[in-house]
């Protein structure tokens, strides 16, 4: 059990004299990632960070929900995404925000994220996943 305890203060997770483990977020993003690479099974991943199945794939449903973001993976060769055109219904221009050409706007129902010209493809797939919404 030590060498598990030091892997995990390793990644930063708390652990307290109680037994009590404080988890944060990118390590549950990271375990989830874990699970989905090729031939992982959540027992296995879930023995190597000594937490439950179950816990495990509890934080796979939060990242499923969009409420943990994953870590991006790491790919030798770039990965080509499919382009998916469609029509988007025209919106009313809100008078109080101008219209400008030097804004990423993603609009999400009622949530408005507006980002810097300069911001990488794959923060704003990030965002994208993390609202739930699909392409079209």
């Amino acid at each position: 059990m030590c060498a598990t305890n030091s892997f995990l203060k390793s990644l930063g997770v708390e652990i307290y004299a109680s037994g009590h483990r404080r988890w944060p977020d990118a390590v549950k993003a990271l375990a989830v990632a874990d699970t989905l690479e090729p031939g992982a099974t959540v027992n296995a991943v879930a023995a190597r960070y000594g937490v439950l199945p179950n816990q495990l794939s509890a934080w796979r449903r939060l990242a499923k929900q969009g409420e943990l973001v994953l870590p991006a993976a790491e790919l030798d060769e770039p990965v080509f995404a499919p382009l998916v055109v469609c029509d988007v219904p025209e919106a009313p221009q809100e008078p109080d925000i101008p219209a400008s050409e030097e804004v990423i706007r993603i609009l999400s129902g009622e949530v408005r994220i507006e980002l810097a010209p300069g911001t990488p493809a794959a923060r704003i797939a990030e965002i994208v996943h993390a609202l739930g919404t699909s392409p079209c």
